[in-house]
């Protein structure tokens, strides 16, 4: 397994793969969440709701899909801005997509 000290995210990937609480999707970069680690997600959830409210703020639940003008403009403020994603070309009861 690769240190933790060495490459964070190599580590803590191959760490939830080898504890059982996901296994690696069928696209490149994904990863599907098994029971234990969906009761996981659902106990840090509800700890952190928790704490957000203690504390007098709201939740905020950010958008899925963007529109590409947005991505654009962020390409013209940040150097080096290189989105990686998949993009909706055609919204319908069929949808096609098309890798970025």
């Amino acid at each position: 397994m690769t240190p933790q000290s060495e490459d964070f995210s190599a580590w803590y990937n191959e760490l939830v793969v080898q504890a059982q609480l996901v296994d690696r999707g069928p696209v490149r970069g994904t990863m599907v969440i098994r029971p234990y680690g969906y009761r996981v997600w659902e106990l840090l959830q509800a700890d952190l709701d928790r704490r957000i409210k203690d504390a007098g703020h709201d939740n905020a639940c950010f958008p899925m899909f963007i529109p590409e003008s947005y991505l654009k403009r962020e390409a013209e403020h940040v150097e080096g801005f290189s989105p990686e994603l998949a993009v909706v070309t055609h919204a319908a009861w069929a949808r096609t997509w098309r890798s970025r």
